[in-house]
């Protein structure tokens, strides 16, 4: 019999990488959806014939145990949050909600419905924040910056408390930063290859930029679901770090980005103070080497690939032809 997985955030940009994934795999899928006024299934258009949708809510604990008592899972992926960092400043405490006591609601309903499910907890590179060591690791102290940082640390805790207190199979995945084509267009790198490619078919001259010296450890995040896959495969839960183990500026990200059309980025950035964090994350580089050992994972695209990947669909989807 196929297994069952239920995802929330099913609709975002790992979600749908996920829930590829999944059915590739030969499970039957389904996706925690809120009720929106605008439903927005763009990133899982494809696949929405073959994958089942129910309707669930982190703020709400009974829709998200109706959602399991339905789709009855033998693993679950939370990977819904309110994740983008500068909104979590504007909106601090709807971000504790949903990132951090939604945790605890959806592991409470796994733990009442059925506590032999499969958890993954959606942990963040963010929870390091004001590094105490580099490269950070599983055992590397949390010191975060954010809103969502800090709510990220509760997420993950309360995950590893589930996992010893009621011996639950309770993963998290501390992920450092991994984009796609189907980044949301809030986020630096995506805003970066849409900004070149409007620049190169000359919708727009300028693209201004917050900080350009601080550093991630960016990778694509079709590599990145697979890790989440290998790890609730495990005969015991445990916690990963999931990193290329790579450091790039947003400096480096923007020169990838403008030499892949022929562009020099000197032309088009304008700097403004108004996308500088408050509080910022300097240096952040992961150490994937318990994850490689233990999981046999490593990343198969490249920075540079990434970069390319991610300009190249946004030229597609802009000028309406293959770039």
């Amino acid at each position: 019999m196929a297994k069952r997985a239920l995802i929330t955030g099913v609709s975002g940009q790992d979600g749908s990488y996920l829930a590829e994934l999944l059915l590739d795999k030969g499970y039957e899928v389904w996706g925690i959806v809120r009720r929106l006024s605008a439903e927005n299934y763009e990133r899982i258009d494809h696949i929405l014939d073959r994958i089942h949708l129910v309707q669930g809510d982190l703020l709400d604990q009974s829709s998200l145990a109706s959602a399991l008592v339905q789709a009855e899972p033998d693993e679950v992926y939370n990977l819904a949050a309110q994740s983008f960092v500068p909104t979590s400043w504007t909106q601090p405490v709807l971000t504790a909600e949903f990132t951090s006591v939604g945790v605890t609601r959806l592991l409470e309903a796994i733990r009442t419905v059925n506590p032999r499910i499969r958890f993954y907890q959606a942990s963040s590179s963010e929870m390091y924040g004001k590094v105490r060591a580099v490269p950070q690791d599983e055992d590397t102290p949390f010191y975060p910056r954010s809103p969502y940082g800090v709510a990220k640390v509760y997420g993950h805790f309360i995950t590893v408390n589930y996992r010893e207190s009621y011996d639950m199979h309770c993963t998290s995945g501390i992920l450092f930063n991994h984009e796609s084509p189907r980044r949301g267009i809030e986020f630096v790198t995506r805003k970066v290859s849409d900004g070149v490619a409007r620049i190169k078919l000359g919708l727009q001259t300028e693209l201004a930029m917050g900080n350009l010296d601080a550093q991630r450890d960016w990778g694509f995040a079709g590599d990145y679901v697979d890790a989440m896959w290998r790890m609730l495969q495990q005969d015991d839960a445990d916690d990963y770090v999931i990193a290329t183990g790579e450091t790039h500026s947003v400096e480096r990200l923007v020169e990838v980005a403008f030499a892949h059309v022929g562009l020099d980025w000197h032309d088009h950035v304008v700097l403004d103070d108004r996308f500088v964090r408050p509080a910022e994350v300097d240096l952040l580089i992961g150490d994937r080497s318990k994850a490689e050992a233990k999981l046999g994972w490593t990343p198969t695209v490249s920075f540079e690939q990434l970069v390319h990947m991610m300009v190249d669909a946004d030229l597609e989807r802009l000028d309406g032809t293959k770039a």
